[in-house]
This record gives structure tokens, C-alpha cells and sequence, in this order.
């Protein structure tokens, strides 16, 4: 045993402190080790100027024996070289993975420090000259780092919206003016109140706006308030903290609303909301955080919230089952989706972009309406709506194998739709004719569709779902092709342009 180094007695226990001599010969023999074990080492001072570098080294980076490389800067003879951040930083890098030309090295990066604790510089080993060494390691880890990016990209993928503004259908002024609505509270943060009846693709719209947003790379989490059962709806939204109850998942879970955190939450049917979640939900609103259930910690969220029901929520504001704060403050951007019986002549787009639906989710042949067909589903009441109509369809497809879809499969399908045509055909000699009432549709289509494109064509043919040759066949066929007669028929509609 060196001289300096001092054997404690059992009484007396071992110095927490350094013993200068076993400490200094530890570190002087242990980079003899290193130095030994590796392919190469190096050392810096704290202007990152190189002081030091084996033979090994030198032979490893090609560097002749007559270049004195010495007192020269270590990015002008490794240009990849990190030892300058590790002086500057004063953090050791322990394990990386260096580029010298076409070849790579596995380093280590130590900083140097005096007595008093600065830095003086860095040392650095390499520790295989050859990443074959590493391989079963590397290829763990990529395919780990692949499993995982698979994964997040799955994720994204399934809280990405599916539709666009260009996705709501219609040519109706109502339809028309949801658009035009539509495009411009999307880019806002504020809550968006979307009011309709159950059917009439409130969550469709919900989409549309997410997607026309800054959001639109973040989730879209979208959660119907009547199916969650009343004692998980806390839970549902805010998470849970570990442990927080007996049976509760160990590492916690995460509600809706950190799910969303950076995009956007639909909440579909929120006049259903316990009046207890109300108050949480108008605190988040507020504040933009949440608190898990079982936890006392409070998370920043960014969440934009966009709602939606089928019920009046001003009558349940007045009966009390429904908060008057947080019902102010959801009813910034108000939205009215009309149903379908109130927008008749979009059940033709609709219908023919259904259809297209229908038979990709198929993989069948897409069929077509003739024109009695789309009278007779003109004449219902759609109760249903929007959800109704695809039903519909979907059953008219399966009724027949013929490319167009007839009049008399609907009125087998729709209840009562064959009494409303025999009282339509009883009536006076007087009411218009079926080609007369079909003409007269089709020609308010055409007429509101030029409208909404100011007499452009094109637009109007896509707004219609229909191609511009027919809608250029259209327009002769009911006698719309003077732009002068159009204009006097109807003196809203500006002259017919291409």
C-alpha cells in the first residue's frame, strides 16, 4: 500500500473523502486501459485545439507521420467531431456515433476539468472503429424505433379527419351559406356550438372545420356524450391518475381532452352532460387545463372544442339541467344545420355522392337515380335525414341489379310513399304534370346552382354532382340556354358565363 494512503481502523470507518494517491494512480491507470482497449484516442484543449492523439488514432483517421496535427483545431482533422461542444458544455458524451468520410466510429467524449472544477478540456476514445460490432444491438433498436414510429403513425392516422369543407354537399342556400360559414370560423380558437337534428352531419361538419384549421396535423378526438355511462364520464375526459382507485390502471390513463391537447374535441350530443362535468368543462374553457381524476396536479391542455346536439339547449338552460355560463360560453360560433326535408333539391348530390360511397365500400358498380326516383325521395319527410337516405340507398342497391336505380323500388322501400303517389295522381286535372314537377326541380336546381357560382358552369355542374356536358344538355333541354330569357325568368341570376 502507497505511503500517503492510510488504513482506517474498524472504529474509525472509511473517508468519504478522495485519497489524493490511490485517486490520481486510479485515473492515470484507467486511461491506460482505455488507451490500450480502444481504437484511438484524442485529447482537446478548452479552445478545442488538438494536444494530444495516439499513434492508433493517427493511423485510424489516415493522418501521415510527418503531419503535425498538433495545436491544430479538431473540426479542421475530424470536421464531425463534438468534442468542441463537450468543452463548451462541460457534459461528457458518452456513447456516439461519429462519420469520418464513408466510415463510422463508435466515440466516447469526456470533458477535463482542473482542480477547482473548470474545464480544461476533452478526451476522447474510440471505441470500435467498425459498427458490425454493434449490429445486433442497431438492428434491436431500429426495429424497436420502427414499431414505434409504425405505431404513432397509426395513431395520427386514425385522429385524422376524414372530409374537407368541399365534403358538405349542396346547393342550397342554406348548404351555400354553412360554407361559407364553415371557412370562416375555422381558422379561429373559439368554441364552435353546432345545432341540427340527429342525421344531418353535424360531426361531418366538425371534420370539415378541424380540417380547414391550424390544427389540422393534431388529433381529432370525437366523443358522443350519450354513450359514455354517467359514473365514467369524469374519467372519460380527464383521465385518470396512477393508482387513483382500486382496480385503476398503474401507469394512469389519459381522458379525451389530453388526447387532444394541440387539436380539436367533438363533443356530439353535449346536452347530455352531467351537470357535475358541466362546471369541469366550463373550468377547462377558462383555464385550459385539466385535472385528473385521483390527482392534485393540474395539466396544461390546448384544446379547441367544438360541440354539437340535436336538443334545445336554451329551453334546458331554463329548466336548469343545463348550465347558463357554460352554455354562453360554447354558443360563440353558433352553426344551424337544416334538416334534409328543408333542402329538398340537395337530395340529388347527395344521393349520387352516397351512391359513390356506397359502392367503394362495396366494391360494386355505381348505380344512378332516374328522375322519378329522385321525386319520390323528394316527397319524404326524411325524419332521419342525411343518415337515413344512405340506409335507404344502401337497401335500393341491394333490391336491384339494374345500373339505375327506378322510382318503384323506393316506393316498396318508403312507408306510405305509394299512398302520397296515388293521392299525388287523384289529384285535380289542374296540379302538373310528373315530367311537368320534374322539369320544374330540375330547373330550380340548375337556377340555384347558377346563382351560387354566379353563372359559372363548371362550378355549378360540380355543386349539382353532375358533369358540365350535362349540365350544358340540361340547360338546353329545359330551355335555360338564352342567358337574356334566364335573366328575365329569374332577374337574380346574372348572365350564363363559362
Amino acid at each position: 500500500m502507497p505511503m500517503d494512503a492510510k488504513e482506517p481502523s474498524n472504529n474509525e470507518g472509511w473517508r468519504s473523502e478522495k485519497i489524493p494517491g490511490i485517486h490520481a494512480r486510479a485515473v492515470e491507470s484507467l486511461f491506460e486501459v482505455f488507451e490500450t482497449m480502444c481504437d484511438g484516442a484524442i485529447s482537446v484543449d478548452r479552445n478545442a485545439r488538438i494536444v494530444w492523439i495516439n499513434e492508433k488514432y493517427r493511423s485510424l483517421l489516415g493522418v501521415a507521420e510527418g503531419d503535425d496535427v498538433l495545436g491544430r483545431e479538431i473540426e479542421s482533422v475530424i470536421p464531425e467531431s463534438l468534442m468542441r461542444e463537450v468543452v463548451q458544455s462541460g457534459n461528457p458524451i458518452p456513447v456516439d456515433i461519429m462519420r469520418f468520410g464513408k466510415r463510422h466510429f463508435v466515440v466516447s467524449r469526456l470533458p477535463l476539468h482542473d482542480a477547482g472544477g473548470a474545464v480544461i478540456g476533452a478526451v476522447g476514445f474510440v471505441l470500435f472503429d467498425n459498427l458490425d460490432y454493434l449490429k445486433p444491438l442497431i438492428g434491436k433498436f431500429e426495429k424497436l424505433h420502427s414499431k414505434l414510429t409504425s405505431m404513432e403513425a397509426e395513431l395520427v392516422a386514425a385522429r385524422r379527419t376524414r372530409y374537407s369543407i368541399a365534403s358538405i354537399v349542396g346547393v342550397s342556400e342554406a348548404m351555400v351559406e354553412i360554407r361559407r360559414r364553415a371557412r370562416k370560423v375555422a381558422p379561429l380558437a373559439s368554441p364552435v356550438l353546432l345545432l341540427g337534428e340527429t342525421g344531418t352531419g353535424k360531426e361531418l361538419l366538425a371534420q370539415s372545420l378541424h380540417a380547414a384549421s391550424p390544427r389540422s396535423q393534431r388529433s381529432f378526438v370525437a366523443v358522443n356524450m350519450a354513450a359514455i355511462p354517467e359514473g365514467l364520464v369524469e374519467a372519460e375526459f380527464f383521465g385518470v391518475a396512477p393508482g387513483a382507485y382500486t382496480g385503476a390502471e398503474r401507469k394512469g390513463r389519459r381522458g379525451k381532452l389530453e388526447l387532444a391537447d394541440g387539436g380539436t374535441l367533438f363533443m356530439d350530443e353535449i346536452g347530455d352532460m352531467p351537470l357535475q362535468l358541466q362546471a369541469k368543462l366550463l373550468r377547462v374553457l377558462e383555464e385550459q387545463a385539466i385535472e385528473p381524476v385521483g390527482s392534485n396536479e393540474l395539466r396544461k391542455v390546448d384544446v379547441r372544442l367544438i360541440a354539437a346536439t340535436s336538443q334545445d339547449l336554451t329551453a334546458k338552460v331554463e329548466d336548469g339541467s343545463f348550465r347558463r355560463d357554460l352554455y354562453y360560453r360554447l354558443n360563440v360560433l353558433p352553426i344551424h344545420v337544416p334538416p334534409l326535408r328543408d333542402r329538398l333539391v340537395d337530395i340529388r348530390p347527395l344521393a349520387e355522392l352516397l351512391l359513390e360511397r356506397i359502392a367503394a365500400a362495396h366494391n360494386t358498380r355505381v348505380r344512378e337515380l332516374d328522375s322519378a326516383a329522385v321525386l319520390v325521395l323528394q316527397d319524404h319527410a326524411w325524419p332521419g335525414n342525411i343518415r337515413e337516405l344512405r340506409n335507404l340507398l344502401e337497401q335500393a342497391c341491394l333490391e336491384t341489379d339494374e345500373d339505375v336505380i327506378s322510382s318503384e323500388i323506393f316506393l316498396r322501400l318508403l312507408p306510405g310513399a305509394r299512398r302520397a303517389g296515388a293521392a299525388r295522381h287523384s289529384a285535380p286535372s289542374a296540379s302538373p304534370s310528373l315530367p311537368q314537377r320534374l322539369a320544374n326541380l330540375e330547373r330550380e336546381a340548375i337556377r340555384e346552382a347558377l346563382r351560387c357560382t354566379k353563372g359559372k358552369k363548371a362550378p355549378a355542374a360540380r355543386l349539382l354532382g353532375i358533369s358540365r356536358s350535362t349540365l350544358y344538355e340540361k340547360i338546353n333541354e329545359l330551355n335555360l340556354s338564352d342567358s337574356r330569357s334566364l335573366s328575365d325568368r329569374d332577374p337574380d341570376i346574372p348572365e350564363i358565363h363559362n
